[in-house]
């Protein structure tokens, strides 16, 4: 089973997370919550590195996280095994706040739609480093992806904070660096391979999500 939140602090490497979103998905397209959480613990890794300019996803991460570590460690584990089998859970015992916020508000379904929207953000966001030239702006790239994906959800104040956050990005050459994998070349080779299995957890969540209407969770 899942432990407690590591430290957040420990040096990003984008080898590992691709190996645990390899990890992620099941023969029959089932998601682990387990593996799932691992790979959002290196994705807030590479957030801290890059210093307090993510600290408003990062840290709300760090907090959801954690909340299905309690689910997967809890008496009902058992259940959250999966995203599928969480979702038919939950559903299914009324531990879901489907119309407005109520008695669960930290119900794994609500609490994982909120990972899964910030990685929509950062597999667009990667996306768009991944083929990025020397001049790209990560300023630009990093505002294009959160006004695609995350801005939606989130009130003007947290939108506007977001905006002046992107302005002070460091440089592509920062972001490659921080990848720990070797060459510029090597960190576009590897966010190749990293990229389709993001992509692919997260379109089988999307799907899931859609069919149970539970993309609007409040």
């Amino acid at each position: 089973m899942a432990g407690s939140v590591a430290s957040e602090d420990q040096k990003f490497c984008l080898r590992e997370v691709l190996d645990t979103f390899k990890s992620c998905l099941s023969e029959n397209k089932e998601v682990f919550i387990e593996h799932y959480v691992a790979g959002w613990r290196g994705l807030v890794r590479f957030l801290n590195s890059l210093g307090s300019v993510f600290t408003f996803i990062s840290k709300d991460a760090v907090n959801k996280i954690q909340i299905l570590v309690n689910h997967l460690n809890g008496e009902n584990g058992s259940h959250y095994i999966t995203i599928q089998s969480m979702v038919k859970y939950e559903l299914e015992n009324g531990l879901v706040d489907q119309t407005k916020r109520g008695s669960h508000p930290e119900s794994g379904c609500r609490t994982l739609l909120r990972l899964h929207r910030a990685l929509r953000w950062l597999e667009l966001f990667l996306e768009r480093l991944r083929i990025s030239t020397e001049d790209s702006k990560t300023s630009v790239m990093c505002a294009e992806a959160y006004n695609e994906s995350l801005s939606q959800h989130h009130p003007w104040v947290v939108r506007t904070a977001a905006g002046m956050a992107f302005c002070v990005l460091p440089g592509r050459p920062t972001f490659f660096e921080v990848m720990n994998v070797g060459s510029p070349e090597q960190v576009v080779a590897m966010l190749g391979d990293a990229l389709p299995l993001i992509s692919e957890v997260y379109q089988v969540t999307e799907e899931l999500y859609t069919q149970h209407e539970l993309l609007g969770l409040p």
